[in-house]
């Protein structure tokens, strides 16, 4: 039998994810079950979000719909200079954040999918169709008329 040793920059699930050192990433993550999040809830989401913003990560674009989430991240080294696992950060976002919703809407379990999406940034351009991605999205589903309009849409400098 093989044993296959993950690095730092891979992780299974079903799913494999690559992260490379220093390069965005674009991630999408669903609800379990497919009912919307009421607006409260993708507030207290998006909340989440921003709060690991320098520490963890740097969040170049977010929104929250109203069953999934994008997000446009670059992880961050840690204290010994080894860059923070995509799945460490995921799995902070996604457990925080569901405990606060489960918590406004008086539920328990898990909110989101246990798996993710995700994809490395291979170009400047890819990073710009990302980012005009995540601030149509809401356009796009019909949820916006323009995106100034849809208040779960972030995006940094």
């Amino acid at each position: 039998m093989i044993t296959l040793r993950q690095t730092p920059d891979e992780y299974r699930r079903r799913l494999p994810h690559f992260q490379k050192s220093d390069r965005p990433l674009f991630v999408t993550f669903r609800k379990l079950v497919r009912d919307p999040l009421p607006p409260q809830a993708r507030t207290l989401v998006l909340k989440h979000r921003l709060r690991d913003h320098g520490s963890r990560m740097l969040l170049h674009a977010a929104v929250v719909m109203p069953e999934h989430a994008h997000l446009l991240l670059t992880p961050l080294r840690d204290y010994a200079g080894w860059p923070i696992p995509l799945a460490k950060i995921l799995q902070l976002i996604k457990g925080a954040s569901a405990h606060s919703v489960n918590q406004l809407l008086g539920k328990k379990g898990p909110l989101w999918q246990d798996e993710s999406f995700d994809h490395v940034l291979r170009s400047d351009e890819s990073f710009a169709e990302e980012v005009e991605y995540i601030r149509q999205n809401a356009v796009r589903r019909g949820l916006a008329r323009v995106l100034e309009d849809y208040p779960w849409l972030w995006q940094g400098p």
